[in-house]
């Protein structure tokens, strides 16, 4: 079989090169003809694809998503400490700090107060609106709960699924392994240390609300936003207490051993599997579940990371397991995939966005699993392999340019979905470290 590695060097200066284009897109203008808008990105924004698209049939990725962002700029970090990017990388975690804390500023109730803005928007166009309720409460520590933001610094205008908690986690998650790497180096600045006190002290006080689930669809308890939550709000505790704030970090690991509880109760041993949610009115849901559980542990996961809700808790691999059936049934190019390759991963049985995925993030994020469960006191070999094989399918949809859109369709392979999608060069570039961590530790231990 063809070594996997020269393939992996290539892709990954690829996927650096590409998800650098989403940062800070200042030089891109996304006119927004039926909203009445032009955007101009400001310095610090991260659009979740620079790709211009209205939904003809692309999708309108122009946007700064809090989660998206955090996710990106953590494979930033990635990126400088292997030493493929250089001071860049520092000026534009400055650049997504300040941007980040002018968004706490943002106030909905102007545009209620000036209704101007509206006469602008089409008329077939005004179905997609905010109401004025909704836009009224967009003020104060509400702004953290939104779930994107146009890269210009303003606020969505349209009515869009919201509030959302798993970003604020992220980014404080994301921002606390930068001051982990780079304090020694650069200054971390007083910004820098103040949004992280404000993403954690939002989610402490906001993690057993309801909010939407990591894909926008429904609102509930989710295991990715209380996984995410317990992992930030520890790291944080640790943070803390070294800053003298030993009375701040105990409350913190009380609301983490709250958290861990309510993980617990997701796991459902008939089925085998760890939920990925509780919807709010208490309905079943079909997308219970979900390959957020896996991206769950992936992004949450921390050098001393081990036992339950892990890559190494046999639940999760249980639920890996689970996963695996229900796509190597449903999509027809899993269906005599050749040794060697592992199915390609979609979200959740019975998706209907665009092809209803695979999607590039979720046989990453499957493929990073399998090498961060090698860690454990398990076949590290077996694991290794395991993930290789994802990475074999994921080699097979992406052409000889590297693009990586959002999915690759269940019937024909052909990219589809948004193009150009910086969480799936973000999540490539994870899923290569956490190999290259996995293979090391094999080598060496």
């Amino acid at each position: 079989m063809e070594p996997i590695e020269p393939w992996l060097d290539r892709q990954y200066r690829h996927a650096a090169s590409a998800m650098l284009r989403s940062i800070s897109p200042i030089g891109i203008v996304k006119e927004r003809p039926g909203f009445g808008q032009s955007v101009r990105p400001c310095k610090g924004a991260i659009v979740a694809s620079p790709v211009l698209a209205s939904y003809d049939p692309d999708p309108d990725y122009f946007f700064h998503w809090y989660r998206d962002s955090a996710v990106i700029i953590d494979a930033l970090r990635l990126l400088y400490g292997d030493g493929s990017i250089g001071a860049t990388a520092h000026e534009h975690l400055v650049d997504f700090v300040r941007f980040s804390h002018a968004l706490l500023r943002l106030d909905g109730r102007a545009l209620v107060t000036d209704q101007s803005w509206r006469a602008a928007v089409a008329p077939d166009f005004t179905q997609f609106l905010r109401t004025d309720a909704d836009l009224g409460a967009a003020h104060g520590e509400a702004i953290a709960g939104e779930t994107r933001v146009n890269p210009d610094g303003t606020l969505d205008i349209s009515s869009w699924p919201r509030p959302q908690h798993d970003g604020l986690a992220l980014r404080a998650l994301a921002l606390l392994r930068w001051v982990g790497e780079i304090d020694a180096k650069v200054d971390a600045g007083r910004d820098l240390a103040a949004l992280i006190r404000f993403d954690l002290d939002f989610t402490a006080r906001h993690w057993r609300e309801p909010s939407f689930d990591i894909w926008e669809e429904e609102r509930g308890q989710h295991y990715y936003t209380l996984r995410v939550a317990a992992a930030a709000l520890a790291a944080g505790a640790d943070w803390i207490e070294q800053g003298g704030g030993a009375e701040l970090a105990r409350h913190y690991r009380v609301e983490v051993q709250a958290i861990h509880r309510a993980l617990d109760a997701f796991w459902v041993p008939d089925a085998g599997y760890y939920r990925s949610r509780v919807l709010r009115s208490g309905a079943p849901s079909s997308k219970e579940l979900d390959i957020a559980v896996i991206l769950a542990a992936i992004h949450s996961a921390s050098a001393a990371d081990a036992g339950r809700h892990s890559a190494q808790d046999p639940r999760m691999h249980s639920t890996l397991e689970r996963l695996e059936s229900l796509f190597d049934a449903a999509y027809a190019i899993n269906r005599g995939r050749s040794t060697g390759r592992g199915p390609a991963m979609g979200r959740y049985a019975g998706d209907v966005y665009y092809s209803g995925g695979a999607y590039f993030f979720s046989t990453l994020g499957a493929a990073e699993f399998c090498f961060r469960a090698a860690r454990g006191p398990v076949d590290a070999a077996a694991w290794i392999h395991r993930g290789d094989a994802y990475l074999r399918t994921v080699r097979e949809y992406i052409p000889t340019s590297g693009a990586m859109s959002e999915q690759f369709d269940q019937h024909t392979g052909a990219q589809t979905s948004a193009r150009e999608l910086a969480w799936s060069y973000a999540a490539f570039i994870s899923c290569v470290h956490a190999r290259h961590q996995a293979i090391g530790l094999v080598r060496h231990g």
